[in-house]
């Protein structure tokens, strides 16, 4: 059996260590595109509920016409909400995107809320239709949600972790931001009576 020379041995750590960095360096990058997949889930769920809200706006307005200022704040929460462009690798962009849908999930209560003053309307086909496709496109939200978390807490932890880190850090691989819950969430509500 012949000895190998020192050369040829550097040769063959160095091309372990290249192969281990182009290995870990695909697998940031199809980490990288989960996120971007899984955020690109949670932009079609948003887009369904505001291509919802039009139909759901004229049909109260047929049935509750001096409701308007209920149905101006959602026609404004809505534009505000379909306004706002994220770039998941940063916090602050993924918070305003998330109060301005927060926004307008209030102002869709309040709206669902003055559907109760007006039995026909509350009767109306067409209404419990887009409320209740209203309700399945929020739990769809939240399952969107959940999964692009999933994903980026995949993908920081790949990128965080040594010595997958030098790699990212070499080749600039950021961080993507959560979806957290709002302040004040893991208070149970006062309730009296």
């Amino acid at each position: 059996m012949k000895k190998l020379s020192g050369g040829v041995i550097i040769l063959i750590v160095l091309a372990i260590i290249v192969m281990w960095g182009i290995g870990k360096y695909n697998g940031m990058v199809k980490e990288s595109q989960k996120v971007e997949k899984a955020w690109g889930d949670v932009e079609a769920q948003y887009q369904r509920r505001a291509d919802l809200i039009p139909n759901l706006v004229e049909t109260v307005k047929g049935y509750a016409s001096h409701e308007n200022q209920t149905l101006q704040d959602v026609v404004n929460a809505r534009a505000k909400a379909t306004s706002i462009t994220v770039d998941i690798n940063d916090e602050a962009s993924l918070k305003k995107f998330q109060d301005a849908q927060g926004e307008l999930s209030q102002a869709l209560g309040r709206l669902i809320a003055v559907s109760e003053s007006y039995p026909d309307l509350k009767a109306n086909q067409n209404f419990l239709e887009l409320q209740s496709q209203l309700e399945g496109t929020e739990n769809r939200i939240t399952t969107a949600r959940n999964a692009f978390n999933e994903a980026a807490r995949s993908y920081n932890t790949g990128i965080m972790t040594f010595p997958s880190n030098i790699i990212a850090n070499m080749f600039g691989f950021k961080s993507k931001a959560y979806f957290a819950s709002k302040e004040g969430a893991d208070v149970a509500p006062e309730v009296k009576f």
